[in-house]
């Protein structure tokens, strides 16, 4: 689509569409970081066990791309707002899960920050990065590490216009989430020195803001942060936000690195082993999968807009007061990286629905376990995947590394030619705790607030 307002006229979205699909399926045979594959395609591939309801979602996805790719998460193709439905269980959307209404929580500072980061960019940088509210470009996101993207990129701001853009995603996110982002972002710097090649897509300013709409406080507009293992789709409506699809990984995921310790995503891991402990034997039959843990199980990534995947796992229904309580809790881990007042309205959202919540898990569940989870509910999916390797391998399986600007140029020889822990890299590699993909999405139809923004026209227009 056009913006009509500032004459921009991007790629048509065929070619984005296409784009998107051939990059995607050339990587299926890279066996570098870029791969960065988020779905189930290996677990098909190497004749990984399907069974119940997990064979019904492969054989559901797969059947919405006929001639697309292999089922799972990450390589489908990326579809037209107009043909987005969201996930569903079954191909059909639930509906009266969404309105048009206050939540009393102001979205003033996000506005404003909006404002000002717009206002602060040229003619031509305008012209890449402003699209209509019901642009098709809200779609055409990818967390693999590529320079193909629209927008404007943090690496090639001015300084005033660099701290306005961490200023929105401040206004945007909690502490916490701004926290995550920045340390995603710096470890992928980490991971473009260990493969000796920073100059690309692997550093921690290769991450582009594009913008829906205009920013208003009444109207409807958003914007998109995108980049590898990082992408924030962010909606608002009045006093309303939708921040889904969020992707969020890292590869590694716990290292020094610069004198500094990091270790990402230590909270989902955690909450997710506490509350499948507390399941009792009963409950543990139902949660886990009969499937084993492939190098890559995300079923809603990238190209997965309307994906079906059927509920599996144990229900919230037949869970006690305190796993309940845990399972609210595991919900609040990852919506908690929005900002505070927000993330309590989308909580309330989720405890509504807690009864037909479910809680699926594939693998062991030992503390360095590499395992996938799910939490799915009609206005909720939040996937945890630990993953192969791809473009990182500990060398003493400490998992602490701190390359050299001398140890640079030959990090990414050194990582081919030695797996190390975790067994071989790519999608079919063994998985571990050191390379962990997650994504949320609001199914039944308001990713990118496509519901809200139609209850809104059909109402107020």
């Amino acid at each position: 689509m056009v913006n009509e307002t500032h004459g921009h006229k991007p790629r048509t979205e065929a070619a984005h569409r296409s784009r998107r699909w051939f990059m995607n399926k050339a990587l299926l045979t890279g066996g570098v970081s870029a791969v960065a594959v988020m779905g189930g395609w290996a677990a098909s591939s190497a004749g990984a066990e399907e069974t119940g309801t997990e064979a019904a979602a492969a054989d559901a996805t797969a059947s919405a791309s006929p001639s697309g790719p292999p089922p799972g998460g990450g390589f489908g193709r990326t579809i037209a707002y107009d043909d987005f439905v969201g996930v569903t269980t079954d191909g059909t959307v639930l509906g009266d899960l969404y309105a048009v209404h206050s939540t009393g929580v102001s979205t003033v500072p996000v506005v404003r920050a909006a404002q000002a980061f717009v206002a602060s960019l040229t003619d031509e940088q305008k012209a890449a990065t402003l699209f209509d509210v019901d642009s098709d470009q809200w779609l055409d996101w990818t967390n693999v590490d590529s320079n193909d993207r629209d927008g404007v990129a943090l690496r090639d701001l001015t300084e005033k216009q660099y701290a306005l853009g961490i200023g929105l995603l401040r206004a945007s996110l909690s502490a916490r989430g701004l926290r995550q982002a920045d340390n995603i972002r710096k470890l992928n710097q980490f991971l473009g020195e260990y493969e000796g090649d920073t100059s690309k897509a692997l550093n921690e300013d290769a991450y582009w803001f594009t913008v829906m709409g205009t920013p208003s406080a009444t109207e409807a507009w958003g914007f998109q942060f995108e980049g590898h293992h990082l992408v924030i789709n962010y909606f608002v409506l009045g006093d309303q936000v939708v921040m889904t699809p969020t992707f969020m990984g890292s590869e590694p995921t716990k290292i020094t690195y610069e004198g500094k310790k990091y270790h990402l995503f230590r909270e989902e891991t955690v909450a997710g082993l506490e509350l499948l402990r507390s399941l009792d034997d009963t409950q543990l039959a139902q949660a886990l999968s009969t499937a084993e843990k492939s190098g890559t199980d995300l079923l809603a990534g990238a190209g997965q807009d309307n994906a079906v995947i059927p509920y599996a796992g144990v229900r919230g229904a037949a869970l006690n007061r305190r796993q309940r309580r845990l399972l609210l809790d595991l919900a609040e881990v990852y919506v908690g990286y929005q900002d505070e007042g927000h993330a309590r309205v989308r909580l309330r959202e989720i405890e509504k629905h807690l009864d037909d919540t479910y809680f699926h898990w594939i693998g062991a569940y030992d503390d360095d376990s590499a395992f996938y989870y799910r939490v799915h509910s009609p206005v909720v999916l939040i996937e945890y995947d630990a993953e192969s390797p791809l473009g990182y391998h500990e060398s003493d399986g400490a998992g602490s590394a701190s390359p050299s600007a001398s140890e640079s140029a030959s990090a990414s020889a050194s990582a081919s030619a030695s797996a190390g822990p975790g067994g071989p890299g790519g999608p079919q590699g063994t998985p571990t705790q050191q390379h962990i993909h997650t994504i949320v999405r609001t199914p039944n139809g308001n990713d990118y607030g496509v519901d809200l923004l139609r209850l809104h026209l059909e109402t107020d227009h």
